[in-house]
């Protein structure tokens, strides 16, 4: 054995199992060892019985393969010691379903025997293992193909025989757990040359019926040869095809028909096909309770965190009362009146102001106020202004106007240049008289 400190190919990572510094206890190891032979489930096993030894009803012995030297230990309690419908001793050669138990205080390993039959069945199991393997190939044990059963069925299809105990069983059972259960029952042989020809037309039956949801193909436990119409390949092949989902509830725990692999759901036993397809009423109505109390105390919940949050809201000063908003308004109004009777007042006086100086410098520049200073506005009879000398000859009527008033006169024709000059008026100012 290769040393672990020096060989780090062969030593695992301390993180996905134990080492030196973390190692297992005794306990731990053994308890994963039984864990992992758990898995293995059953098996069966040909070989020579070397060691047969009754004590206390039950049975202790040696297994031993027949053609290498090699041997295992095995175990057969009373309840399946009183089944056996043969007698076996030491030296024969026998078929026997075992299941690996490991037994953890002690630390060994022993074979516990479920059937066993002589060697004259080898030949069958062979051809069942063949029949396992094809069907096997073509997919008929794939767990993507089973079919998810109904959570309540209304209606189940029961295959099995009449007036048999799996019957009775399955009856009682799924009507103690849900009353209201319908059953369609189809009796059939469930063992003999009938078995697989009458549970193949029951599967097709049951399977054309719309009312039924779930078919459950039910018998009591048996010597093994009885359940071999339940590995018959015309009853496999009809319950692969069906599209109602298939129960199968064949024997007891340890019988293993290969209806159990087609099936869409294995029960141990009829009893245990009913309580897996029809649920508990009593189950359901104690989770309606829990859903309604949960729902009920996160809708009290809710409730309540709403009417604390419009209580917070309604103790708010804004909401406390209405009057502070028309108080407000009222503030804002009277600010804003203010304002604009404020703004109004200065934009008259800066229209009055320029409406003044306008008006002053239109008296500036209008006529008038040249009249009032004493000049005149000369017209010629047609009412043209007289703005040259030569436009009015002696004798001439003129229309003289004056700051108030108007008068008239006669021309007494050009003046000399220096009386023109002496009466002319500035050059802002229009033609005038003085």
């Amino acid at each position: 054995m290769t040393d672990a400190t020096t060989d780090a190919t062969t030593a695992p990572p301390a993180s996905t199992g134990p080492s030196m510094e973390t190692p297992w206890s005794v306990s731990v190891l053994s308890t994963k060892i039984r864990d992992y032979i758990d898995r293995l489930g059953t098996v069966w096993v040909e070989g020579e019985l070397t060691q047969w030894s009754v004590s206390g009803g039950n049975v202790y012995g040696k297994l031993k393969d027949l053609n290498t030297d090699v041997t295992v230990s095995i175990q057969l309690w009373s309840s399946v010691r009183a089944r056996l419908s043969e007698d076996f001793k030491q030296g024969d050669r026998v078929v026997a379903l075992v299941k690996p138990n490991w037994w953890t205080k002690g630390g060994s390993l022993t074979m516990t025997v479920v059937q066993l039959k002589h060697v004259g069945l080898g030949d069958l199991l062979e051809r069942l293992e063949r029949l396992r393997k094809q069907l096997a190939g073509e997919g008929l044990f794939d767990a993507a193909r089973k079919k998810q059963l109904p959570f309540l069925p209304h209606c189940i299809g029961l295959i099995t025989g009449k007036d048999s105990d799996a019957e009775k069983d399955v009856l009682r059972n799924a009507q103690l757990r849900w009353p209201a259960v319908d059953f369609r029952v189809v009796h059939a042989a469930v063992q003999g040359d009938r078995c697989a020809p009458e549970v193949t037309a029951a599967i097709a039956r049951l399977d054309a019926d719309p009312k039924v949801d779930v078919i459950i193909v039910a018998r009591g436990g048996g010597d093994f040869q009885n359940l071999l119409g339940f590995s018959d390949e015309r009853v496999l092949r009809a319950a692969a095809s069906a599209g109602t989902p298939i129960v199968s509830a064949i024997g007891h725990e340890a019988d293993r028909p290969l209806l159990d692999e087609v099936a869409d759901l294995r029960a141990s036993t009829p009893t245990d096909a009913a309580k897996r397809v029809v649920p508990d009423v009593a189950d359901e109505l104690a989770r309606v309770q829990q859903a309604r109390a949960r729902l009920g105390t996160r809708l009290t919940h809710l409730l309540t965190h709403e009417a604390d949050r419009i209580g917070q809201l309604r103790s708010r000063p804004v909401l406390a009362s209405t009057s502070w908003i028309v108080d407000q308004r009222a503030q804002d109004l009277t600010y804003y009146l203010a304002r604009g009777s404020d703004l109004l007042d200065r934009t008259i006086e800066r229209a009055q102001a320029s409406t003044t100086e306008l008006a002053t410098r239109l008296r500036a520049l209008s006529p008038q106020a040249t009249l009032d200073r004493g000049y005149a506005i000369a017209q010629l009879p047609d009412g043209h202004v007289l703005r040259r000398a030569d436009q009015a000859p002696a004798g001439t009527p003129l229309v003289l106007t004056l700051a108030e008033g108007v008068v008239g006169a006669d021309s007494t024709g050009p003046a000399t240049r220096g009386q023109a000059a002496a009466s002319e008026p500035s050059a802002s100012e229009p033609s005038a008289t003085k």
